[in-house]
């Protein structure tokens, strides 16, 4: 077998591997995920067929849910068994994809991240339903333990964009690459630029 065969088998085993620690490795099989976490099944819905070969993001946000599930779960030994299984996995694939969604945060369905490295999300952060999020996003605070962004539905961040401190994204905005985003951002608009300025869509009253 040559180099790249090597290397392909490598991230099929490790592929195989964590969908059968991540997805039944607590008990819970790919049936009874489907069943009880939604929120998941949506995020699949933004990926294309059998994305845990494709694409790297969805082994983070598959990690995020699986830790959300968790939080779910009845005191006791067999969560505590699970959330050390998580922090394992949870270490490897965030050094593995450079992505970063600890389990505190509050994300609505249908997340979608293109590509991976370098995105950090801080742990108090909410994103609503069905935002996308694309390589070397920041979401977080501006000093230590300030508080983090509220990011409303349908938001699409572009490549690089830092969302930081107490601001609300509103629902249908974008962000553009590289953009410095510290202020609030009306539905719909548009915020670009270091530090962002907003535009407003077409026949907005800025008043």
């Amino acid at each position: 077998m040559d180099a790249a065969g090597v290397g392909r088998a490598d991230v099929t085993w490790v592929s195989n591997r964590f969908q059968t620690d991540v997805m039944e490795g607590t008990g819970e099989t790919p049936v009874s995920r489907s069943m009880r976490d939604p929120d998941y099944q949506a995020d699949l819905q933004r990926y294309p067929r059998r994305p845990f070969f494709k694409e790297q993001s969805i082994w983070a946000i598959s990690i995020y849910r699986w830790g959300r599930r968790i939080n779910r779960r009845k005191p006791g030994f067999f969560r505590r068994l699970a959330e050390k299984r998580y922090w394992l996995w949870y270490r490897f694939v965030e050094t593995l994809t450079g992505i970063s969604i600890p389990k505190s945060v509050e994300i609505g369905p249908g997340l979608r991240i293109y590509h991976f490295g370098n995105i950090f999300i801080h742990k108090d952060t909410k994103i609503g339903a069905n935002c996308t999020l694309r390589q070397g996003v920041t979401i977080g605070n501006r000093t230590m333990d300030g508080p983090a962004p509220v990011i409303e539905d349908d938001v699409e961040l572009g490549a690089y964009a830092q969302v930081l401190g107490p601001i609300r994204i509103g629902k249908g905005a974008k962000i553009g690459a590289m953009s410095v985003v510290l202020q609030d951002v009306p539905p719909g608009a548009t915020a670009v630029g270091i530090p962002a300025r907003i535009i407003l869509p077409k026949g907005a009253s800025g008043g």
